[in-house]
């Protein structure tokens, strides 16, 4: 076309202002910046990117495949007006750099946040399994889906929900980040809770209705009742022992079950099966009695026993007690097994439990009662040893029973402890049988009880008895001995060996010494005895004073002891014919008996007349006072029998007046004086009243 042929521009130039609004209109819409959305305009499309401008300086290319297929309503136009995404004003090429994908993102996470806000649902698709969940495109945003936020109960297979459009419920979102987390059962408890509550105020209590048995448990199965899931309980799927729910239900199946409880607070409904069935426990008394005997099947073997089955729902308990009449059982699979008939006795109905005990022992011959008759108590038996503890003996006797031996049975004199270590196991002995407790299962045995009692036939045996002793052994807190001729033996303390502290010696004596003691205490029961030597010398001396003197007299047991000899020997020469002795024999007599007096006699004597002497300084002077000068003086007790001279005849020396006054003074003397003489050897001039009764004795003789 040439220039003649243009056509002049005959539209009216615009006005300076309207330039200006259209000029402001333009940079109010390219307000652009990097990292947002813009509006531009598509110039053109060039191989595989639309031409877009944007207002700026250089216009940007943005790739086909962000608008979607070609074919698609998004696809671009020339002259069609799109958002896009401005990541730079100007590239290497001198280009703006664009992005639809981008500028959709953003749409997309616009409409997200308004939607989280507001707390409404989002549609979106599973499309891919993390870890620890799943991740979910939300048009165009992605977002992650937790496992345990997938449905109200654990799923472990969600395939029929990949790749389907669903809602879901943002719970958390950071657009900084890029992260949103979205889940699909809060949805589903909310709309559940509108289910269940609908569902719960149609159903009744007692109602049969038909449901889905949704999942299986170990303890039950859930089954969908339309709306609202209901549990069946193992123990009401049916009346007899069920192991495991899947024996009775497979998932899917349908169902009729009856509704045996309501929760309205949880809306937790429990379901029962075999209650649309009757009762087989109604009149199991009338069916079953105590002592029936009764055919069964094994059906369930446990650590404690056996449950077997009598009829459909009636199972009774076989306790492993209730097995073997002897045989101690480790398990009660070591004599039946699942599945085998056996009879068994009924030994206990608790319909209100719905508990039946049974035994399988009681159906065969009790071992007890043939061995109580077999071996009446008193009778000898033979057994081997099988098993020892700490307090006693186990042994195997007839009719594959054990008998028990206790230690206080093992030996009428050792201990248990040492007769205990004399048994091996396996070991054979002989024993009495004491005592068959037939229902208890007991039978007490005695190993002692083979030898007579050595108590037996030793009627002198008796607190207070004197028993010769042998010494069989010493030690530091005393001496072993042993008695009798069965050789009972007892220990004598160290304290019971002598009334003499130093004579309280065990070293003082010897195995094989003989030794006398006193019976102190003897328990028949347990045959243990108490001997004391120092008891036994304690009562020959009570009986020696008894017999002999007083012991208010001042005189020891030697004193008591002499004058017994003195008089036996003086017995003895009356009986040879020494009838003429005079009395200065006797006084003779008298001076050696006195000479071979010990010097504790002495010391005794001068205590006592020191004790005595202030009380007789009073009675002193009033002899003195009634007492003529050619009368011999009065004295008193403490002043002891008269002196060598007044034995041989001569007339005492008569006392004035002032001798009571002194007499005070001599008893204290006493003592110092007594001593003196007898550490000289000298003859004590004061003697005991023994003494002075032993002389006037030989003088009447």
């Amino acid at each position: 076309m040439s220039q003649s042929e243009v056509k002049p521009n005959t539209a009216p130039a615009p006005t300076r202002e309207e330039f200006a609004a259209l000029l402001d209109k333009n940079f109010a819409k390219q307000s652009a910046v990097e990292g947002s959305v813009v509006y531009g305009h598509v110039t053109a499309i060039e191989n595989d990117y639309a031409i877009v401008d944007i207002g700026m300086k250089t216009e940007g290319r943005v790739a086909l495949r962000e608008f979607g297929a070609p074919q698609s309503q998004d696809a671009p136009r020339v002259g069609q007006e799109v958002e896009v995404y401005l990541e730079r004003i100007e590239s290497v090429q001198g280009e703006a750099l664009l992005s639809r994908e981008k500028a959709r993102r953003e749409e997309v996470w616009a409409q997200i946040e308004t939607d989280f806000k507001a707390n409404k649902p989002v549609k979106g698709t599973i499309w891919t399994r993390v870890k620890g969940g799943f991740t979910v495109d939300l048009n165009g945003a992605t977002a992650f889906l937790p496992g345990s936020q997938v449905d109200v109960r654990p799923m472990r297979d969600i395939s029929h929900l990949m790749e389907t459009e669903l809602d879901f419920q943002i719970i958390k979102m950071d657009r900084r980040r890029g992260n949103i987390v979205v889940s699909r059962r809060v949805l589903m408890e909310e709309r559940t809770q509108e289910q269940r509550e609908e569902a719960v105020k149609n159903i009744q209590q007692g109602a049969i209705i038909e449901g889905l048995v949704k999942n299986i448990t170990d303890y039950g199965a859930f089954i969908d009742l339309g709306g609202i899931d209901g549990l069946l309980h193992v123990t009401d799927m049916a009346w007899r022992r069920i192991q495991h729910p899947s024996e009775v239900l497979k998932v899917g199946e349908t169902l009729k079950v009856q509704v045996i409880k309501i929760n309205p607070e949880t809306q937790r409904i429990s379901l029962g099966l075999k209650q649309m069935e009757s009762d087989p426990w109604e009149g199991v008394h009338e069916r079953y009695k105590t002592g029936q005997r009764v055919k069964s099947v094994i059906t369930n073997i446990t650590e404690y026993g056996a449950f077997a089955k009598l009829e459909d729902g009636i199972e009774g308990l076989i306790h492993i007690s209730e097995m073997s009449w002897a045989k101690k059982i480790p398990h009660p699979d070591q004599l039946v097994e699942t599945g085998q008939e056996l009879d068994v006795m009924v030994l206990e109905v608790k319909s209100d439990k719905r508990r039946i005990s049974l035994g399988l022992k009681q159906c065969g011959d009790n071992p007890w009662e043939k061995f109580a008759a077999e071996f009446p108590v008193g009778t000898e038996v033979t057994g081997a040893v099988k098993n020892i503890t700490e307090f006693g003996l186990f042994i195997g006797l007839a009719h594959d029973i054990d008998g028990m031996v206790h230690m206080s049975d093992l030996s009428w004199s050792e201990s248990g402890d040492s007769a205990l270590a004399q048994y091996e196991k396996d070991q054979e002995v002989k024993a009495v049988v004491l005592e068959i407790d037939v229902k208890r299962e007991r039978v007490g045995l005695g190993i002692k009880q083979l030898d007579a009692d050595p108590l037996e036939g030793e009627e002198g045996w008796r607190k207070g008895a004197v028993l010769t002793c042998t010494v069989t052994g010493v030690q530091d807190g005393g001496i072993e001995v042993s008695v009798g001729e069965k050789g009972l033996t007892s220990f004598i303390r160290r304290n019971e060996l002598s009334r003499e502290r130093a004579e309280q010696r065990p070293e003082r004596f010897a195995p094989g010494d003989k030794v006398d003691a006193m019976l102190t205490a003897l328990n028949a029961k347990t045959r243990r005895m108490s001997l004391s030597i120092k008891a036994l010398e304690a009562a020959e001396e009570k009986e020696a004073i008894k017999h002999y003197g007083s012991s208010d007299s001042g005189a020891s047991l030697g004193d008591i002891l002499g004058e017994a000899l003195g008089r036996g020997e003086k017995s003895s020469d009356d009986k040879a014919g020494d009838k003429k002795a005079d009395a200065k024999t006797a006084d003779g007599a008298d001076k050696k008996a006195d000479d071979k007096k010990t010097t504790e006699t002495a010391k005794t004597d001068a205590k006592k007349a020191d004790k005595a002497g202030e009380a007789d300084t009073a009675d002193a002077g009033a002899e003195a006072k009634a007492e003529t000068d050619e009368k011999p003086t009065a004295k008193s007790p403490t002043a002891g029998p008269p002196t060598a001279g007044a034995e041989a005849g001569e007339k005492p020396e008569a006392k004035s007046p002032a001798a009571g006054a002194d007499a005070g003074a001599e008893a204290e003397d006493t003592k110092a004086d007594a001593e003196a003489k007898a550490e000289a050897g000298e003859k004590p001039a004061a003697k005991s009243p023994t003494a002075g009764a032993t002389a006037g004795a030989d003088d009447k003789v």
